[in-house]
């Protein structure tokens, strides 16, 4: 058993609750929060609709599935989300993030390797690369490789739309964070053997970034102090802030949910780590209820366990 289920569908959950708040001001939602999935009427988006987070994710996992580890096949399959509507959860991608765009079409000339593509702009260090990783925390759970080649398959797997070291980084915590979940660690225990890896690959400007999960306790942080932008550490930040403070998963993905800012990805990074811990059977069924194509989500998912199942 690999929790494959838990955490995809626990990413999905976390992300279609998130679209319909997301750019929403934080203050707004604690007055009126939601706690149920409702539509983006704005948008057109119905309810249940999951996004680029969950696209990429399954993306990256059908690639897996199919090429094993093969940077060109992520590449391809990113491209079929956006052009061809592949991985989707209504009749049209949506979310579709400016440095990812402009990533692949440099793909698509085939002007560099697939991992060469991404963005090395400190500017452009947003969070469009954290969830679609996740697969990798699965396929390193199953067999068994070296931290030096853990990294390396992140930072190539990130490359490919975000090359910055900070966006690296923040790929590889949330990956070695899975994968301390996956093991049965507790949540405290997750944490806290994060700050015992090596970084010596990062600098100490990058590292920096991240210093309040590295080095300070997150959890003892008040809301306030909790930014929730798109930038990548913010969001890795609050995801695991949610994730800390919470006792359920539907405490979890109601914090995500109403915490303000990019909404979505907040809770597709905190839904997937709620998912490994709390367990798919603890996901409220009227969230399951309502998310939509459930079935083919579950699909992919025991396609990937058996995948891992083989190796």
């Amino acid at each position: 058993m690999y929790h494959v289920r838990d955490g995809i569908i626990g990413l999905a959950v976390g992300d279609a609750m998130g679209v319909p708040t997301a750019s929403t001001k934080r203050e707004t939602l604690l007055a009126k929060p939601v706690v149920k999935m409702i539509p983006k009427i704005s948008a057109g988006i119905p309810k249940g609709a999951w996004g680029d987070n969950t696209s990429l994710t399954l993306a990256t996992v059908d690639a897996i599935c199919k090429n094993g580890i093969d940077y060109t096949a992520m590449a391809d399959n990113y491209i079929k989300w956006f052009t061809t509507n592949r991985y989707c959860s209504v009749k049209e991608a949506f979310g579709v993030e400016d440095t990812t765009l402009k990533s692949l079409v440099r793909y698509t000339q085939h002007l560099e390797e697939a991992y060469e593509c991404g963005s090395m702009d400190y500017f452009e260090n947003n969070n469009a690369s954290l969830t679609r990783c996740l697969p990798l925390a699965y396929y390193f759970s199953a067999h068994k490789i070296s931290d030096k080649n853990i990294y390396e398959v992140i930072k190539k797997t990130c490359c490919i739309t975000h090359a910055h070291e900070i966006a690296i980084l923040g790929c590889y915590i949330y990956i070695r964070l899975v994968m301390n979940l996956l093991k049965g660690n507790s949540k405290y225990t997750a944490l806290t053997q994060i700050k015992k890896l090596d970084f010596s690959m990062f600098n100490k400007d990058c590292l920096d970034e991240y210093k309040r999960i590295l080095v300070a306790d997150i959890s003892e942080l008040e809301i306030d102090e909790i930014r929730s932008s798109s930038k990548v550490v913010d969001t890795l930040e609050a995801a695991i802030w949610c994730f800390m403070m919470s006792d359920t998963y539907k405490e979890c993905v109601i914090a995500t949910t109403n915490i303000g800012g990019d909404t979505d990805t907040i809770g597709a990074v905190a839904g997937s780590l709620a998912g490994i811990f709390y367990g798919y059977g603890n996901i409220p069924k009227n969230y399951l209820e309502d998310l939509r194509k459930k079935d083919y989500l579950s699909e992919l998912c025991e396609n990937f366990e058996t995948y891992l199942r083989k190796l």
